[in-house]
């Protein structure tokens, strides 16, 4: 009796050990993904410096859009801005919207598409620039339909949601970013992604 407890002790730290080992390695590659974004966005900042700004007299200056954004898509709010990931100690840069998958992704404001391809850990992700350093990344999508350089407007449809990039569940991982740094999406769209018609 004692040496089968013994082993089932083993064989349920075996279990363990495999468990840890397997967060770590999670962890570790959700860290190496946050880092490879970080590095895109530093990347465009550089390449964009020398474009022609997207604020001219018929478009407002993204900064006085605070507040009033539209969510580029209908969902649930399921990950909050500065919220702990599920693994380590790790936080959203962004929001993650669960949404229904093809839905409908539409740019939040007006601007020019920087990125628009496959990052590892974000799936489909579409970028835009729009001006004065200010960036909207929408990642996760099922399929873009915007190509690097194209212009957009307020409520064009730019992407459809997916759960490309290892999510569970279909959804656009959504962050803003001024000067490279990430900003509460809560803080610059009007209300909840589940409360109004997004992205209009």
């Amino acid at each position: 009796a004692l040496a089968d407890e013994r082993l089932a002790r083993e064989g349920l730290l075996h279990k363990l050990q495999a468990e840890i080992r397997d967060q770590g390695d999670r962890l570790a590659g959700l860290e190496k993904d946050e880092k490879r974004l970080q590095q895109l966005v530093q990347e465009l900042q550089r390449v964009l410096a020398d474009v022609e700004r997207v604020a001219t007299a018929r478009r407002q200056p993204f900064a006085k859009l605070k507040r009033t954004l539209p969510w580029p898509v209908s969902g649930e709010l399921a990950a909050k801005f500065n919220e702990r990931r599920d693994v380590g100690s790790l936080r959203w840069r962004g929001a993650f919207i669960a949404a229904a998958a093809n839905q409908d992704v539409r740019a939040v404001a007006s601007g020019r598409v920087a990125f628009a391809d496959w990052l590892r850990g974000f799936g489909l992700l579409i970028i835009i620039d729009h001006g004065n350093d200010y960036m909207t990344l929408y990642g996760h999508n099922q399929s873009l339909y915007r190509e690097v350089g194209d212009w957009v407007e307020g409520g064009d449809v730019i992407a459809a949601v997916g759960d490309t990039g290892g999510m569970a569940r279909p959804g656009v991982y959504f962050e803003l970013r001024h000067k490279g740094e990430p900003q509460d999406p809560q803080t610059w769209c009007a209300g909840r992604p589940d409360a109004a018609r997004a992205g209009r």
